[in-house]
């Protein structure tokens, strides 16, 4: 598990920073509220893939002291170290389905509320002010086992750092059903809501356009709007991605801790505190492929950063070529905002 873990952080903390890099650079030339919504994520994300090294850790330590005598005398200790460590992995993973919440409530509002929302995108107080929210929630619901000692397991350390031995099964449970679950059921109502009133939009101008043209200037428009709707489908599919990843990644870890907490002889804890915890923390890898596979300002930017070190690296080997920026404008890409 320790190497597991150690392949995954690596992984994790590579790609989410590459990622950052390149949102950071389309934050220096275009500042957009939802760009800096996903580099919240992104930073998140690579903050899962640093706290799982810890867990590495934890487990090459159990390994090499699993012969030792002493472990009873230091179960305290190490109980205590793993459970700081746990909670260094349930914040940030925390941070990051609150910082998906935020992209969705983010796309949501530039929807429902255009004008109140193109007046709170330009003030940068608004997003300091969610984020700062998003990651005071996020520390709280990640260290609340080491601040509430009633939601810490009662049982002996064995040595195993694991999230049900040092957290109580029963507190960790009323955890998640008054945090992840409402936050998933907003999800689905939110991006299902974001589906039905751009729909509405593009039917309502098509509708408008259609009775104030011609027949000749009525096809061309259709063709217009026809082009224009697919390029809003398209801007949410990152979105749908998102949510769809936590729900395929993170729902079946909680839904089997709520099982494991009714039918505690049907033997599901070796399957969360391995297969199911590893599932939900590959979300940290899938978030960050979404955007660089499927937003093209972000695959711009990531070629012309590769194609800017290529160069860099064969102005050393005597070839000269120049550094280009990547176009801020392209055509394949909806007017609006494309997060």
């Amino acid at each position: 598990m320790g190497l597991i873990l150690s392949v995954a952080s690596a992984l994790i903390m590579s790609v989410n920073l590459l990622v950052a890099a390149a949102l950071a650079g389309l934050l220096l030339r275009k500042r957009s509220q939802s760009w800096c919504f996903v580099l919240n994520l992104a930073l998140a994300d690579a903050l899962v893939g640093v706290a799982i090294t810890g867990l590495a850790a934890e487990d090459f330590r159990q390994d090499q002291n699993q012969n030792r005598l002493d472990l009873n005398a230091s179960s305290a200790a190490g109980k205590s170290r793993c459970l700081l460590r746990m909670s260094f992995v349930m914040a940030p993973c925390t941070a990051s389905i609150l910082s998906v919440f935020l992209i969705s409530l983010d796309r949501y509002a530039a929807i429902k509320m255009p004008l109140q929302y193109s007046l709170l995108a330009g003030r940068s107080r608004a997003a300091a002010a969610a984020l700062l929210a998003l990651w005071i929630g996020a520390a709280m619901v990640g260290f609340a086992p080491v601040m509430v000692k009633q939601l810490q397991s009662r049982r002996i350390y064995g040595g195993y750092c694991a999230l049900f031995a040092v957290v109580d099964e029963v507190g960790i449970i009323a955890l998640f059903s008054t945090c992840f679950f409402p936050v998933l059921g907003l999800f689905v109502y939110v991006y299902l809501d974001i589906l039905k009133i751009a729909c509405g939009h593009h039917r309502q101008i098509c509708r408008d356009r259609q009775a104030s043209r011609g027949p000749a200037e009525q096809r061309c428009r259709r063709r217009q709007l026809r082009s224009f709707c697919w390029a809003r489908v398209k801007a949410l599919r990152t979105v749908g991605v998102l949510v769809g990843s936590i729900v395929l990644l993170w729902c079946p870890f909680f839904v089997v801790c709520v099982v494991h907490t009714l039918c505690e002889g049907c033997g599901l804890r070796d399957e969360l505190e391995g297969a199911l915890f590893l599932l939900g923390l590959c979300n940290s890898l899938v978030n960050p492929l979404a955007y660089a596979v499927w937003q093209g300002e972000v695959r711009l930017q990531l070629a012309a950063m590769f194609s800017c070190a290529w160069s860099r690296a064969a102005s050393l080997g005597g070839v000269t070529r120049t550094c280009d920026r990547p176009e801020t404008h392209n055509p394949n890409l909806p007017a609006t905002s494309n997060v």
